[in-house]
């Protein structure tokens, strides 16, 4: 998917938020580590890689010197090539999406399950259980070393025309979706018509109203401000969440020292935990606040009931079928047994 510059210039970090200079590197250390990013602060994605990268430096005394590089910038906004670059050692690092490695390790179309994670202990039982540390594994297996969780938030759908409340609501709507196969399936079998294309692509369309809505985590729609691109309703049906990932390429991180490793393991591992706080702030609360804020635009926000929720967990149980042999069958009931399992809110 391609960013151009206006959305880098509303998320892109500066420079001299990245890099830092280097204080006696050890020996085959590089000068500067390339970390890429989709999103750059102040999000809670681009403030994940800028807490690693900052506790990277204070915790080796500036040994591995970090640079930020949002917008995926390294590979010309492509975020469909990140995982590929990071094997090839185009990208030493990120703090990347499942959805957008998706295409190149299946598994990680387990957390695209229409409605399989209801709420954050959910997501939590996942990431922090037996499946998250299969996914690592096999994200391993895949050419990179995985060493922590972020969170890049439940998708809510966003819309011009009307409050969507149940499945017939989204009918001939058409909606600007992410580049992968299962999000088509999914608003299709929901009567809609999914477009993939650019968010710069996407924004003068919804603007003018040839497409009428999109799915994204809320903080995006308060920073890019898409109530002033038609988006007058907003609805929140936690369809799927989209964790984040901390990794480091194999060959950068063979070429460390042992006790190096583990300093920037538990940072990712600490950047994590401060990152996915960051990501729920204003949406765990009782009421809300980032609702709220939304509302205050002029917006029409729309929480679905249980039972109308539930209406379009049975609309998709189709595209679910359907996904559950590409991703797995047995990961896919691990993670529903997990879920089953989990403390619930």
């Amino acid at each position: 998917m391609k960013f151009r510059r206006t959305l880098l210039g509303l998320l892109a970090v500066a420079a001299t938020l990245g890099s830092f200079s280097v204080s006696a590197p050890a020996q085959g250390y590089k000068a500067e580590y390339k970390m890429s990013l989709v999103l750059g602060p102040p999000t809670p994605w681009g403030q994940a890689g800028k807490i690693w990268a900052d506790l990277v430096k204070e915790r080796t005394q500036g040994r591995i010197n970090i640079k930020l590089y949002p917008g995926v910038s390294l590979i010309q906004g492509d975020q469909t090539r990140e995982f590929s670059a990071l094997r090839q050692g185009v990208i030493d690092m990120a703090v990347g999406s499942t959805i957008n490695w998706s295409p190149q390790v299946k598994q990680l179309n387990l957390f695209s399950l229409p409605f399989l994670m209801p709420d954050y202990a959910a997501v939590d039982a996942l990431t922090q259980g037996e499946v998250g540390k299969e996914i690592f594994s096999t994200l391993d297996k895949a050419g990179v070393v995985p060493l922590a969780w972020g969170e890049n938030g439940y998708r809510e759908i966003t819309n011009s025309k009307r409050p969507i409340r149940s499945p017939d609501d989204l009918k001939g709507m058409k909606i600007r979706v992410v580049g992968s196969p299962i999000f088509s399936d999914m608003f299709s079998t929901l009567g809609a018509n999914p477009t993939q294309m650019s968010w710069a692509d996407a924004q003068p369309a919804l603007a003018s109203g040839a497409v009428d809505g999109q799915e994204n985590p809320l903080f995006l729609f308060t920073v890019l401000k898409m109530h002033t691109v038609g988006q007058k309703y907003v609805t929140t049906w936690g369809y799927m969440a989209d964790p984040l990932v901390f990794v480091v390429n194999k060959d950068i991180w063979a070429s460390w020292t042992p006790a190096d490793q583990a300093i920037v393991r538990q940072a990712a591992i600490d950047a994590g935990k401060q990152e996915i706080d960051l990501a729920r702030k204003g949406l765990v609360e009782p009421d809300k606040p980032v609702l709220k804020d939304i509302a205050a635009m002029g917006v029409t926000v729309t929480q679905l009931t249980p039972e109308e929720r539930e209406a379009f967990v049975k609309a998709t149980r189709p595209v679910y079928a359907k996904w559950k042999p590409q991703i797995g069958n047995e990961l896919v009931t691990k993670a529903e047994q997990a879920v089953a399992a989990r403390k619930k809110p």
